[in-house]
């Protein structure tokens, strides 16, 4: 799911890499299309670490917390996995959070991974038959299935879809087994102690990692884009409306509920369009217009917070962009044309191959990605040969989408 559109991630690779191999696979893609001789890299500062607590992205190992008690601030991804992997080594971990959070698996149904499960074309096209309250109880019912977010002390006040979820596969073992204790807000440190929200206090604290989330701005661009509390005004989340000429686009600016990377690509893509004049953007007007729109929007649906200012929907906001520079791949007429691939298209993963189908950079192994990436998904799991297991969507599943599908697709016609 994370992989650039036309260079897949090594089928011998696992589905949920180790930084390591992202970084394996960030080279391989610049050594194959030779981009390294245009990236300058160049240090420009180093300094040593001082005190017992430090941003999480200051984080590098957790040797350093051997026998120690660490209170991690934050539930976020960074904050669950922070506190997964030091309670390996520390004393006693205490993760603090102001809201609670969902928590969802890696693994998803099946054991597949679970943007595998739920990235697909036909996810987004139930949606607009169901209400947000109706999606929401399904979901948190689902999820309080594996285990009770109250029992856990995690159950947020807000609905599944209001927050970006947490995803960690490890956290529920860990209160389990005592080794993470979920402790409210901090409001004040002492010395050596932390006192929360709740009148409790823990002492002897040796570390304090805060997992709270990043602050971004762009002094060196002056008055050409201002930041106010995480809060930009971006057309599409790329191009700056005030500008005398689109001359300058940002890149990979987006919190989606799915990988960054392909979303980046296809921003980087349509930019390109747009500096060399073979796409056009908007008037002002229209693009202020569209910006006021997606902040009411997400406004309405998530809780006020920074790290929300910038949240899209992984398939809606690709399949937008994708739109732009002319590569939203069509399922009406590959049904027509190719049906094993509009199958594939609509009930499958939306892998970023999609968006090599058609349109300005058309890639020819784009058809054969998108059929055989279910292969590339189980073979690193298939170290031990077993009987042939059972596909990811069951037959009843694959009849009602059918049906789903050709109805759609006589309405679509009929209207047109």
């Amino acid at each position: 799911m994370m992989c650039f559109s036309d260079f897949p991630i090594p089928d011998d690779y696992p589905n949920y890499m180790h930084n390591s191999k992202i970084l394996d696979y960030f080279r391989m893609y610049a050594k194959h299309f030779d981009l390294l001789k245009y990236i300058h890299f160049k240090v420009l500062r180093i300094t040593k670490f001082k005190g017992g607590y430090f941003h999480s992205r200051d984080y590098k190992s957790p040797d350093e917390f051997t026998g120690k008690r660490v209170i991690v601030v934050g539930i976020g991804n960074s904050g669950g996995d922070l506190a997964v992997e030091i309670s390996r080594k520390a004393k006693q971990v205490f993760l603090s959070t102001r809201r609670g959070a969902w928590i969802i698996n890696r693994v998803g149904d099946e054991g597949y991974p679970a943007d595998v499960v739920l990235s697909s074309r036909y996810y987004v096209f139930l949606k607009q038959f169901f209400t947000n309250s109706m999606i929401n109880n399904w979901v948190e019912k689902k999820l309080n299935a594996r285990f009770n977010h109250s029992h856990y002390g995690l159950k947020p006040k807000h609905r599944f879809f209001s927050q970006h979820p947490t995803v960690n596969d490890d956290l529920p073992n860990c209160i389990i087994s005592g080794k993470v204790l979920i402790k409210p807000n901090v409001t004040e440190f002492t010395e050596t102690a932390a006192i929360f929200e709740d009148g409790s206090k823990e002492e002897d604290i040796d570390f304090v990692v805060f997992a709270t989330g990043y602050s971004f701005s762009f002094p060196f661009l002056g008055n050409c884009v201002k930041v106010i509390e995480n809060d930009i005004t971006l057309y599409k989340y790329v191009f700056p409306p005030h500008l005398e000429k689109p001359t300058l686009a940002i890149i990979g600016l987006v919190q989606p509920l799915g990988a960054i990377m392909p979303i980046a690509e296809l921003q980087a893509r349509w930019a390109t369009r747009v500096f060399k004049g073979d796409a056009k953007l908007p008037s002002i007007c229209e693009m202020m217009s569209d910006i006021t729109m997606k902040k009411a929007e997400m406004a309405r649906r998530y809780v006020k917070s920074q790290r929300h200012t910038i949240q899209v929907d992984y398939i809606e906001y690709m399949d937008e962009v994708a739109s732009l520079v002319g590569v939203k791949p069509n399922i009406w007429s590959l049904l027509l044309t190719d049906p094993k691939l509009a199958w594939e298209v609509m009930f499958g993963p939306c892998t970023p191959y999609q968006y090599r189908l058609q349109g300005p950079g058309k890639w020819d192994e784009a058809r054969k990605a998108i059929l055989t990436q279910h292969d590339r998904i189980l073979k690193p799991l298939k170290t031990r040969p077993t009987d042939e297991s059972h596909a990811m969507m069951p037959p009843w599943f694959k009849l009602v989408g059918l049906a789903v599908l050709l109805a759609a697709f006589f309405t679509h016609f009929l209207s047109a």
